[in-house]
């Protein structure tokens, strides 16, 4: 049982780091907690796009909401999460462009994705 609960929790943190929005508020949040308006801007996004991506987020575990009066601050869920996202940063990851599907024509012949 324990497997599959690791397993959900990789799966979550995968799928949040899928997306470059959501990988770019993390990163933020890794250094220090923010607000949705300084997200925003630093991500590039509307507001609206962010308020998406950090419902994402929080329904993945990564980040919670603490309430500061009227406004919303926003910060990792757990410490170690800005730990683990460091140490992915170090990772060197070795592609294959023969394999990878970096395009729609390669996605359609059925060339495995990475």
């Amino acid at each position: 049982m324990e497997t599959l609960a690791q397993h959900s929790v990789l799966a979550r943190f995968g799928y949040a780091l899928s997306d470059p929005v959501r990988a770019r508020v993390l990163l933020v949040l890794r250094d220090a907690p923010s607000y949705p308006g300084e997200l925003a801007e630093l991500a590039g996004v509307s507001k609206q796009r962010l308020s998406n991506h950090l419902t994402c987020l929080r329904g993945c575990g990564l980040v919670v909401a603490v309430p500061e009066g009227r406004r919303v601050r926003y910060e990792l869920a757990d410490r170690k999460l800005g730990d683990a996202l460091t140490a992915l940063l170090g990772v060197v990851a070795v592609g294959d462009a023969e394999c990878c599907c970096t395009t729609r024509a390669n996605h359609i012949e059925g060339k495995a994705c990475c």
